[in-house]
């Protein structure tokens, strides 16, 4: 698992349970395009593996954390306070995220 063992101001990282309540998964991302379509992806294949009865049921959850004042905490955009997952139309155009 690649882990960010000596985070800076900024960094990035998403964080991923995939069966609720283990415990999640950490990966060092670059940007929020990044971060979104990682999110994006582990939740389709999820989705599959339940769909294609691989795994009976699932309760997953993930998100993006930044690195700031010495501690990660949740990333949400400064201009529209939207979150990873709640970003209107405007938020995604303007950090070029589909």
């Amino acid at each position: 698992m690649i882990k960010n063992t000596d985070p800076k101001e900024g960094d990035l990282e998403v964080w991923w349970v995939p069966q609720v309540p283990m415990a999640s998964f950490r990966v060092p991302v670059k940007t929020i395009r990044e971060a979104r379509l990682l999110l994006e992806t582990l939740a389709n294949y999820d989705l599959f593996q339940f769909e294609n009865n691989v795994k009976p049921d699932y309760s997953n959850a993930g998100g993006l954390e930044i690195f700031e004042n010495g501690e990660w905490t949740d990333w949400y955009d400064e201009e529209s306070g939207d979150d990873i997952d709640n970003m209107d139309k405007e938020t995604k155009i303007r950090l070029g995220v589909d």
